[in-house]
């Protein structure tokens, strides 16, 4: 089985720091070349892997402003498409455009949809329905007008995720800054239960960091650490009392949510997208639906087994399962019959 994996070049693969996707398609790639699967990463070419490593550009647009995106992405999909039949099967997470080159070639290609960005998006998704094939990362990110081969969780690898039993004094965010995940109703959690709380991330709204988040920032009570690595993510979930991720919007995973289960750290979400598909109320965490109730949860935190965190996120989020789930879908498409 000859497996053509494509990652985005937003960033490198796997990222530095931000980059969810590029996380994503590293952890099969490599989780697919421990099974000795013959996988060739198509990436960044500073990227790593164990696989073999096919790239046209040499960094990711987000961290070269001489690069054009949009000229870019074409060149390294077209690259992709013009050695098509060299494989048994693409494997996109490149969103919605490499459809558009799927019925020009004869290798099937699986699409990882990793949400909806727009509505607009929909209408490509919905033109390759028939002849493209599908997986979701919750069943919560469905839709309804287009048919799924599976719904395959993201998984992590376990490595880079050390389990702390004794849990820490602050409370932490982290994921982009923006709206929509919720920094501030964070800071506002953490004043009303009294815990101090730290913030990594990406900034990926400067005017919300800079009017809503950057005055409440005191270094004492309400700390900014900044975009974290993963030698720092690990250090930071696992020392946290509970992850905090009071999201406003109906999210597709939340790998920060998984990775903190990891660390045997409980996670305290607004119930909305996929947080009951991923958190176990009052096991792993607590689903909430406002700040107060975010922050009454805080005080409940102590009743939560660290050690059951874990666990849950062995079983439902490792590496292992993910690709365990993946190898099924491939046979799906490739043997049919079977």
């Amino acid at each position: 089985m000859k497996i053509a994996l494509l990652s985005p070049i937003a960033w490198r693969t796997p990222p530095v720091k931000y980059g969810p996707w590029e996380q994503v398609a590293s952890n099969i790639t490599e989780g697919l070349v421990a099974r000795n699967i013959d996988v060739t990463l198509f990436a960044t070419g500073n990227s790593i892997t164990k696989g073999k490593l096919e790239a046209v550009s040499e960094n990711a647009w987000s961290e070269d402003t001489e690069m054009d995106p949009k000229v870019w992405e074409c060149l390294h999909i077209s690259n992709l498409m013009e050695q098509a039949g060299k494989f048994d099967l693409i494997h996109n997470h490149f969103d919605f455009l490499p459809l558009s080159y799927s019925r020009l070639i004869k290798t099937p290609m699986l699409t990882t949809i990793h949400g909806f960005s727009s509505e607009k998006i929909l209408e490509v998704y919905k033109k390759y329905n028939k002849t493209a094939y599908y997986v979701s990362i919750s069943n919560s990110d469905r839709n309804p007008a287009l048919d799924y081969v599976a719904t395959v969780y993201n998984g992590i690898n376990e490595k880079e995720f050390s389990f702390k039993e004794r849990t820490g004094d602050y409370l932490l965010f982290f994921g982009r800054i923006h709206p929509e995940k919720g920094t501030l109703e964070a800071i506002e959690i953490a004043k009303k239960s009294g815990r101090k709380l730290k913030i990594s991330g990406l900034i990926q709204d400067q005017d919300y960091f800079d009017s809503k988040i950057k005055p409440l920032i005191n270094d004492e009570d309400i700390i900014f650490v900044g975009n974290s690595g993963p030698r720092e993510r690990d250090e930071l979930m696992g020392g946290a009392h509970a992850l905090l991720h009071p999201i406003s919007f109906k999210e597709p995973f939340g790998l920060s949510v998984a990775e903190a289960m990891m660390c045997g750290t409980p996670v305290i979400a607004f119930n909305l997208g996929s947080m009951p598909e991923l958190i176990v109320h009052e096991k792993t965490g607590f689903l909430v639906n406002s700040v107060d109730e975010a922050a009454e949860a805080v005080r409940l935190i102590a009743k939560i087994s660290r050690k059951f965190c874990r666990e849950w996120a062995f079983s439902k989020f490792s590496r292992k399962e993910m690709i365990d789930g993946y190898l099924a879908v491939y046979e799906r498409i490739l043997n049919p019959g079977n």
